[in-house]
């Protein structure tokens, strides 16, 4: 028997309760010498991340653990307990390389309190954080406030040690309230709280009625102890059964269905002999104690929080208690999983890094960096980015025109080079229509990821009411967006990225009847000094489409007549950050309204990546203002070029309208591409 101490809990660990997944002892004093490396401020280059240790996810993980994997280490955790106090471990999973500087997680349990919860998801989680678990015996019986001050303590130490990185807090119902509560007594410490339908509306919970019953049964009366066990961990009835769906072969679904069923009824089976009336009471007394703590200190919570709420959670009220904890907590945003039940880290579906990574939450500093934190799409979110966007695909069945260095065109990406920095500059269409389908194209033609500069409300709204809630975007924030800025274009110059840049920007996206396909660019160059410096190669290019797809029916200048909607676009304007303030005309009329306008009967896009336009070597000869300008008009006027000859030879297309195509397809092949006009 081995005895030794954290953050002064006394933790006893028994050799002979190890699990083979676990590292050697299951409960390890967490006194990590891998530290994570401090980063230097003084220089751009020192915080410049190393992307090639990020995320070739397939060659640096393992297969995601499974339900089956989750209830038989489970069993094990509760079975063979060792009765000692709480304590942190690290999971063998866990165990791979991560990032540098990657912050710490700190896994929260639920009612259960195996430490648990996030089994599905440990591989993927480390190698983007440094994670420790905790971890309540099923005799133990400390309480809540006891937890808190042990996280509470935990987080205290790992700031001190290393106080430039953010603290995760992941906790699922009670762990939610533990994170809250931890949170509250702690303000000045940089935390980041992402919580699974947390217990706090435990008081409005199916299983209130429970509590009076429970104290009045025999102590010897407990077949129903399991299954009531299982019901206040949020098991979901539908668990098991929603595998069939994954539409995975079904030879592979009977298998899994099988092997996930057995483990799971002798998980059930088993708790049989270790579950008690005076467990059960003591965790409802845990979660009412919880809920209690928590809901008393919400307003002292100043963290950033992400609230995850399911819409079928059988347990607790999780998507009501989301919008009451959003409008209470500062920093909060929440995120709805209409078809995931209690325990939403168990689904199938769910991916937590991807939530967190869309949700814009992921950072290694005190403040967000998109352009540097940015974690390449796996291979699993670039299939759903793609398929998410395949039916926009097949109404738009978009022809792809880039130039060689030739200058002949041809029908395909080509002509784009591979390596980067690539700077595309082009012209917005009517709310960015044309975007969806060529970031589309990229991945799938070339496997490349196209990060675009943004306008800041996709990352950051002063308050809430007109303009789209930020989960709108998350696909936009995956992908790699970050905020307009010099700085973040700089880093992404530095990181050799393939960028996007529409400097007409929000007036463009929101013109008027009668500008399609016009520029509102500045007078003067706002990127071409900054390619040069790097070497980049800039790539005007052209999209046209939008007329063949909405007639604009209200713009902004009739709005502008209409009280109401005047007001309107006043308090939607007031809402995001404000761009282009000291610009006078039609390029600093930065308001936000929403065009009105009437579909048509699908039409057909068309992209024309001109030839490109390097920089490399001409970084002393662009430093002159003027030759500068010269080229930044130069790439204006190519831009034009490119939207006239779109314009030009979609008039030859046959296949111009959706009719048309549908019919060739259908005779073709439904995957057939569609011919277009001759390029000759």
């Amino acid at each position: 028997m081995l005895t030794t101490s954290i953050y002064s809990i006394p933790i006893t660990v028994k050799h002979t309760t190890v699990n083979t997944r676990f590292q050697q002892p299951l409960f390890t004093a967490r006194l990590s010498t891998e530290q994570p490396l401090k980063t230097s401020t003084t220089k751009f280059e020192n915080d410049l991340r190393v992307k090639d240790e990020c995320l070739e996810n397939e060659k640096v993980k393992g297969q995601r653990l499974s339900l089956k994997d989750y209830f038989e280490e489970s069993k094990d955790m509760l079975m063979k307990s060792d009765g000692g106090p709480p304590r942190w471990f690290s999971p063998l999973e866990c165990g791979c390389a991560r990032l540098k500087n990657a912050p710490l997680l700190l896994s929260l349990p639920g009612v259960d309190g195996t430490g648990l919860s996030l089994l599905l998801h440990h591989t993927r989680l480390a190698e983007i954080f440094d994670i420790w678990c905790l971890h309540i015996p099923t005799m133990d019986r400390t309480p809540f406030t006891d937890l808190v001050k042990l996280v509470e303590d935990t987080i205290r130490s790992e700031n001190d040690n290393f106080p430039d990185r953010p603290i995760y807090l992941v906790g699922e119902s009670i762990g939610g309230c533990l994170a809250l509560a931890a949170a509250a007594r702690i303000p000045h410490v940089d935390l980041v709280l992402v919580l699974a339908n947390p217990a706090t509306s435990f008081g409005k919970s199916q299983l209130q009625p429970l509590v009076p019953i429970l104290k009045i049964i025999p102590g010897f009366i407990r077949p129903g102890l399991p299954y009531l066990m299982s019901l206040m961990t949020g098991l979901p009835s539908k668990m098991v059964t929603s595998m069939a769906e994954r539409g995975v072969p079904s030879q592979q679904t009977v298998t899994n269905l099988s092997e996930t069923a057995a483990a799971l009824f002798s998980y059930l089976s088993d708790l049989g002999d270790v579950i008690t009336i005076e467990m059960v009471l003591w965790k409802l007394k845990m979660l009412e104690s919880a809920c209690e703590y928590s809901n008393s200190c919400l307003r002292s919570v100043s963290a950033q929080t992400l609230i995850l709420s399911s819409g079928n959670d059988q347990i607790l009220p999780s998507l009501e208690e989301g919008e009451r904890l959003r409008q209470i907590l500062p920093k909060c945003q929440i995120r709805t999983f209409t078809d995931c039940g209690h325990l939403l880290f168990l689904e199938e579906k769910f991916d937590p890094v991807t939530v967190i990574k869309g949700a814009g939450y992921y950072r290694r500093g005190k403040h967000p960096d998109y352009a540097l934190d940015f974690l390449p799409p796996s291979s699993q979110e670039m299939k759903d980015i793609v398929d998410s966007a395949k039916l926009l695909d097949d109404v738009t069945s978009p022809v792809m025109l880039s130039t060689l260095e030739n200058g002949k065109i041809v029908r395909s990406l080509s002509g784009i080079p591979s390596e980067g920095p690539v700077l595309y500059v082009g012209c917005h269409n009517l709310l960015g229509f044309e975007v969806a389908p060529m970031l589309r194209r990229f991945i799938i033609e070339r496997n490349i990821i196209i990060r675009g500069v943004a306008h800041p409300m996709l990352f950051k709204q002063l308050t809430e009411g007109e303009i789209p809630d930020l989960a709108t975007y998350d696909v936009t924030r995956l992908m790699g967006a970050v905020p307009v800025s010099a700085s973040n274009l700089y880093k992404l110059f530095a990181m050799k990225s393939h960028i996007l840049l529409y400097p007409g920007g929000v007036r463009e996206a929101l013109h008027r009847k009668g500008e399609e396909y016009k520029l509102f660019w500045p007078e003067r160059s706002e990127f071409v000094r900054m390619a040069a410096r790097f070497g980049a190669t800039i790539i005007p290019f052209g999209a046209v489409g939008e007329d063949d797809y909405a007639q604009l029916v209200l713009d902004y200048e009739d709005q502008m007549k209409i009280p109401f909607l005047k007001d309107l676009v006043k308090r939607t304007t007031d809402e995001r950050i404000k761009l282009r303030t000291d610009f006078k005309g039609d390029v600093g009329n930065q308001d936000l309204y929403m065009p009105v306008f009437l579909p048509k009967v699908p039409g057909r896009y068309y992209y024309l990546f001109g030839k490109p336009i390097r920089t490399e070597g001409r970084r002393q000869e662009l430093r002159n203002k003027e030759i500068a300008h010269e080229l930044y008009i130069e790439v204006k006027r190519e831009v034009e070029k490119c939207l006239d000859y779109c314009k030009t030879k979609r008039e030859y297309d046959p296949y111009r309208n959706i009719i048309p195509r549908t019919m060739y397809q259908a005779t073709h092949g439904m995957d057939t591409e569609v011919p277009t006009f001759d390029l000759d």
